[in-house]
């Protein structure tokens, strides 16, 4: 078996559902690839479903229409593109029957399009067609063996007729130019960020109302559903291992009626199904079954993993959390939407890069800064600069609640960054004999601010600490367990970290927060005094223990984005893993002074020199890795920020 490796992929309708997951999982898994999203962002496009992808350095969105011969044309020459995964289509039935020419332009004219443009430009090593099983038409409700993929094409629908026709024109490109095509068939896909148009989100949606569940006739249609995360996964091993001129089913031999899902659904919800459903009438002509071979695909080494009571539970929670994604969506809960939601868009493109940002992107948003003078906050500005982001300074005082009124009154803040905040003069334990003037910064300021915030329905990005936790029996020193989000804090020794671990508790009934946990911060400027490294490079003796820190010029770009993406509640704002005292000051030696010597002492000997007690701890940045999966780990992002642009030659 040949293994295949891409270097250019274009991926069409990559904002949608499925191609956003396959997305995701290529941008974060195979950072060499470089990865060109094409999505015209209609009514089932969105695209917040690409922000685990738009900060990483191998990734560019582009806002246009397969449609438009002129735009393929030139994305395949310009960008080098050797691979097409082709996800780009109008996909639900029952707006087919409604609006079944709009099928027609986006599912086959779209693809001749694409196939003409591979055929022209002759630099296509992989074409990638994704179709549906529904081409297949019915199958008998009594037979337990599953279409192969060799069977006959029968679609009933104007839908599965529109992707049928495409699979045709797919073969004769292949077969009369040698185009290298592979094509897939695939069942019911659901999960997190799908349209509500769409069986389960729709019933997720409608009992989050409080509204019944309409079914179509007697509920007794049988589909088979796959977890959105198998099926990236498939795809996955498809583009790398899939043989070129071939059909491979993507499917399930595990089978549910639609009253099934809906009795699942109102269970989750604790809902009594005998309520909660309404029947109401069948579609034109509804397919009893569509039941696949998968075992081509199995022998390429793919199986599905997450079983269907895991992928239920984790999609219900994942809608509860972001209720609004999609906005208002109640033409789509309708029972029978006949709703034109196609956006003509071929006049109307424009690309998202690394070095190529939307003409809208940093329009709508304004940040309001607090802690001008302080060292993140100072940064903060710095950055908004340097990306054309509009800002100000909050000239009030935190705990004058009028003065920060009257801030957000006059500059209209889409978001607010509190920087602000007393961390010690030079350390934590100046605070130890200025008690109240931290509790009046550290306290009653940032709740201040929070609740003013709240008020005007204004996310607040609180720069916090995790200076609140200490290696314990379950979290021991070299374990590699950290500290989660949720974890209750257990260091409170110093006063620093007492009111910080108590304004984060507060600030938990506050649903407009997103805290930041930074540690030990770090950055380039090693002139800077505040600067973690600078610090432990001018004591005579330091304590050798390994600890989560965060890289400031790596993560503050981070929290200008987390803010862009509306994150929420709290996040380790570190880099993965943890580095010692030892390691960063052999770096130090290695990139900056050859003869730099330090010596160590122990926590004993530390405390004599100290007022307050320090924290020491690891961190799990898992959370935030999973959002940003290109983060460094602490050790890569100390070279490359810090040592790197330092090193003395």
């Amino acid at each position: 078996m040949s293994t295949y490796s891409p270097k250019k992929i274009l991926i069409t309708g990559a904002a949608g559902f499925i191609a956003s997951h396959v997305t995701n999982r290529l941008i974060k898994d195979y950072p060499n690839y470089k990865i060109v999203a094409l999505d015209k962002l209609d009514y089932c496009s969105n695209l917040k479903n690409l922000n685990p992808s738009r900060s990483a350095p191998n990734f560019k969105f582009v806002k246009g229409d397969i449609a438009s011969a002129d735009l393929i044309n030139h994305l395949l020459i310009d960008e080098d593109i050797d691979t097409i995964m082709h996800f780009a289509a109008q996909t639900h039935v029952d707006n087919s029957f409604g609006n079944s020419f709009e099928f027609t332009t986006n599912n086959i004219y779209g693809t001749h399009v694409l196939l003409e443009a591979c055929k022209v430009t002759k630099r296509i090593r992989r074409f990638i067609h994704v179709s549906t099983d529904e081409v297949y038409g019915e199958t008998d409700m009594e037979t337990d063996i599953g279409n192969p993929e060799a069977s006959q094409l029968l679609p009933t629908n104007p839908y599965s007729a529109t992707k049928a026709g495409a699979e045709m024109l797919v073969m004769a490109y292949h077969r009369s130019y040698g185009l290298p095509t592979i094509t897939t068939r695939g069942n019911n896909v659901y999960g997190p960020n799908q349209y509500p148009e769409k069986l389960i989100p729709k019933f997720i949606l409608l009992l989050m109302k409080g509204e019944q569940l309409p079914i179509h006739g007697n509920g007794s249609n049988v589909r088979s559903y796959l977890h959105c995360d198998d099926v990236a996964e498939a795809f996955d091993v498809i583009l790398h291992k899939g043989a070129i001129g071939h059909v491979y089913n993507i499917g399930t031999k595990r089978e549910r009626s639609v009253l099934d899902v809906a009795n699942d659904v109102c269970g989750l919800f604790g809902k009594d199904p005998e309520k909660a459903i309404n029947f109401v009438q069948d579609r034109p002509f509804n397919d009893q079954r569509y039941f696949l071979d998968d075992q081509k695909l199995k022998k390429l080494g793919w199986q599905e993993r997450i079983t269907w009571e895991q992928g239920l539970k984790t999609t219900i929670e994942w809608y509860k959390k972001n209720p609004d994604w999609w906005g208002d969506v109640s033409a789509a809960l309708h029972p029978h939407p006949r709703i034109s939601f196609v956006v003509e868009s071929n006049d109307d493109v424009w690309v998202l890069d690394n070095n190529s940002k939307s003409k809208d992107e940093n329009d709508d948003v304004k940040f309001l800064i607090y802690g001008r003078t302080g060292w993140i906050g100072g940064l903060l500005g710095k950055i908004c600069e340097k990306k054309g982001i509009k800002y100000e300074y909050g000239v009030g005082r935190l705990e004058d609640r009028k003065s920060i009124t009257e801030d957000l009154r006059k500059i209209k803040p889409t978001h607010v960054f509190n920087a602000a905040g007393v961390t010690g003069r030079p350390n934590v334990d100046w605070c130890e004999s200025h008690k109240v003037e931290t509790i009046r910064s550290n306290v009653v300021g940032t709740l201040t601010l929070a609740d003013v915030c709240r008020q005007q329905n204004v996310l607040l990005m609180n720069f916090a600490t995790g200076c609140i936790f200490e290696y314990d029996k379950e979290h021991q020193q070299g374990s590699g367990i950290g500290f989660k989000e949720d974890d209750k804090p257990n260091f409170v020794a110093s006063f620093y970290s007492k009111t910080k671990a108590m304004v984060e508790e507060l600030l938990k009934e506050y649903e407009n927060v997103c805290t930041l946990r930074v540690r030990m911060p770090i950055s380039s400027d090693l002139s800077n005094p505040r600067n973690f490294i600078t610090k432990i490079s001018r004591y005579n003796k330091v304590v050798n223990i390994p600890n989560s820190m965060t890289v400031l010029d790596e993560l503050l770009p981070i929290s200008i984005e987390m803010a862009k993406r509306n994150c929420r509640g709290i996040w380790n704002f570190t880099n993965p893993g943890v580095i010692s005292h030892n390691e960063i000051l052999e770096l130090y030696k290695k990139y900056i002074d050859p003869g730099f010597k330090w010596a160590n002492f122990s926590l004993e000997e530390q405390a004599k020199v100290i007022i307050a007690p320090r924290s020491n701890n690891e961190l799990d940045a898992s959370k935030l890795n999973k959002e940003f999966p290109q983060l460094l780990s602490i050790r890569d992002s100390i070279i490359k920020y810090v040592f790197e642009p330092n090193k003395k030659t």
